[in-house]
């Protein structure tokens, strides 16, 4: 697929991450971009930046965990740009969670919003004859020995979405959607890389802080890769720092060794 003429919604797209940094990759592929978040001064700014750079995009507020508000941006789209093309499920919100706190809000934003969108833009994307869909995890779900994240609501929404994307493989042959998932370790957007750029080296290795960061551009070339790749769906794409990005592979049973 290539995006030139096409149209794709990034949501949680209006801070200074990978929402942003995807929506602009997206724009100078040729896409027209919906830009939504609940933050619309930042949701303007990444319009602005993107048509500061020749491209095309346009705003709209939706909160992920209002069904309602996915329903109406799908419409926006539509209405604005003439369809749906692209959804990439970008939204998240770890900040203000805790171990025991903040679960319903986690699993609506991280479960509910991708379920949603994901539903809703189904419905776009048969009248466009297809199209694609990237959802965003996080490897602090995966690995049961490695080092999760403090928050369990997170891990267990994140886990989620690698769920919802292979289960959604066959929609590629049922409806020409192409479900496919980024799976990124530490990612170099503003509040991740002040902390890393706060600890010494010896710090990082303490705390299990990896020694590099994933850019953004690294990020928003591989969400560009799967959704642009029609040879993918129902992937996960893992991306441990230090290391390159890789798919699991398809016959993976999802553990290695049991004691």
């Amino acid at each position: 697929m290539k995006l030139d003429g096409k149209v794709a919604i990034v949501t949680g797209s209006g801070g200074g991450g990978t929402g942003r940094a995807t929506a602009r990759r997206f724009a100078r592929e040729g896409a027209a971009v919906v830009v939504s978040d609940v933050n619309d001064a930042g949701g303007h700014q990444t319009v602005a930046v993107i048509e500061a750079d020749g491209g095309r995009a346009t705003f709209c507020h939706a909160d992920v965990r209002i069904e309602s508000n996915v329903r109406s941006l799908i419409s926006f789209a539509e209405s604005t740009f003439g369809g749906v093309d692209v959804l990439v499920n970008n939204a998240s919100a770890p900040d203000g969670l805790g171990l025991l706190t903040g679960w319903m809000d986690a699993v609506a934003i991280e479960i509910l919003g991708p379920m949603h969108a994901t539903l809703a833009a189904i419905e776009a994307m048969r009248r466009r004859g297809g199209g694609a869909i990237v959802n965003i995890g996080s490897t602090s779900a995966l690995g049961h020995g490695r080092k999760h994240s403090r928050w369990p609501a997170y891990d267990v929404g994140k886990m989620a979405q690698i769920r919802l994307t292979t289960t959604l493989a066959c929609l590629r042959d049922q409806e020409n959607i192409r479900v496919n998932c980024l799976v990124p370790a530490w990612i170099a957007s503003p509040g991740p890389k002040e902390y890393w750029e706060s600890l010494t080296p010896e710090l990082r290795r303490e705390r299990g802080v990896p020694d590099t960061l994933i850019s953004l551009d690294e990020i928003s070339d591989a969400v560009l890769g799967l959704a642009t790749d029609e040879t993918l769906y129902g992937r996960i794409m893992v991306w441990w720092n230090d290391q390159p990005p890789r798919l699991i592979s398809q016959s993976d049973q999802g553990y290695q060794t049991l004691d």
